[in-house]
């Protein structure tokens, strides 16, 4: 009977020591051991075309990495995305991800990641923080970069020109990573030639209805535009509508220089509607789910992890179109 009884205690402390897992504080067991990892995902909403490809990209890769992924729309709210985040905490997500509405303002929830033990990869979007240690990596494009190639084009376009040349702004989101970094960028490049002015920017938030809205009011304030700065496709194509409207031809009477190089610009740009284009790449699904996996392993991965982009041309547009996946 003591023999039976000693191996039926056996088991018990087995089956606890089992249920309680070995990993690390707000990480599963079966995450710890290499199996299934839940991650909560935080998505800045579905403001654009490549927002969506982003959002798709994600969803897709999870399910073909067999990541049980916990999916949030923050509607363009940031403390939507903060309400998200304490509930993956609350829920014991093994890894935390999300692309931030804007740069500033998330020092206590991600504190409250760490203190749980939970870590944190930012995508797509970086932020300010001075709390240490409170986000793994991220993964995104360099914006400024971005910025530097769309003024970088302008200059050349505009080398010769005998006088000033006008440039309107459509900027992205206010305060967001993008807005901020592609402004810096371009204005850097910008800056070499005194006769390349920004005589106008504005936000239209990232969106197609935003741009049109705003390259309206531009037309009527201002009838010597020159070119036109789109910090997204969206806003361009929005500004290609305004400018339509306005009984002039976009690409030809106001030059269009835009970023993200999604389905609709590219075509935008092959029919010579923009006349250049910065890729966004926004297809970071695969990679994500890859540094996911190996930062709940405990493995060390870089800080910074810059996806790489190109820039087209109208005959380089039309020439990727057919094979373009997003």
């Amino acid at each position: 009977m003591n023999r039976v009884l000693t191996a039926m205690l056996g088991i018990a402390t087995a089956g606890v020591l089992a249920a309680c897992g070995s990993g690390p504080a707000g990480q599963s067991g079966d995450a710890a051991g290499g199996e299934q990892i839940t991650m909560g995902f935080s998505q800045v909403g579905a403001e654009s075309g490549w927002r969506t490809a982003n959002t798709t990209s994600i969803q897709d890769a999870a399910k073909e990495a067999g990541v049980d992924l916990k999916f949030s729309d923050a509607n363009g709210k940031q403390e939507n995305q903060i309400s998200a985040i304490r509930s993956f905490i609350q829920q014991r997500v093994d890894v935390i991800a999300f692309s931030p509405v804007v740069r500033t303002g998330w020092d206590a929830v991600l504190l409250e990641a760490k203190n749980a033990g939970i870590p944190v990869i930012l995508t797509d979007r970086a932020v300010d923080t001075s709390e240490p240690d409170v986000y793994k990596t991220f993964i995104g494009a360099d914006f400024v970069q971005e910025g530097q190639w769309a003024g970088d084009w302008v200059v050349k376009e505009f080398a010769a020109a005998p006088g000033p040349v006008n440039i309107v702004q459509l900027e992205g989101t206010t305060g967001s990573d993008p807005a901020l970094e592609r402004t810096s960028g371009f204005a850097k490049a910008i800056g070499v030639n005194p006769n390349l002015k920004v005589i106008a920017s504005q936000t239209g938030d990232f969106t197609r209805s935003g741009g049109k809205q705003v390259m309206e009011a531009f037309l009527k304030a201002h009838p010597d535009i020159d070119v036109v700065f789109a910090q997204n496709d969206d806003m361009g194509l929005g500004a290609v509508e305004a400018i339509e409207a306005a009984g002039k031809k976009p690409g030809t009477d106001i030059k269009i220089v835009a970023i993200d190089a999604t389905h609709d610009g590219m075509q935008a740009t092959a029919d010579g509607k923009f006349n250049f284009l910065v890729e966004c790449n926004p297809l970071l699904g695969p990679q994500l789910m890859d540094i996911a996996k190996k930062v709940v392993a405990g493995e060390s991965v870089p800080n910074r992890i810059v996806t790489p982009d190109q820039t087209f041309d109208q005959a380089q547009a039309a020439a990727a179109l057919p094979e373009r996946k997003y």
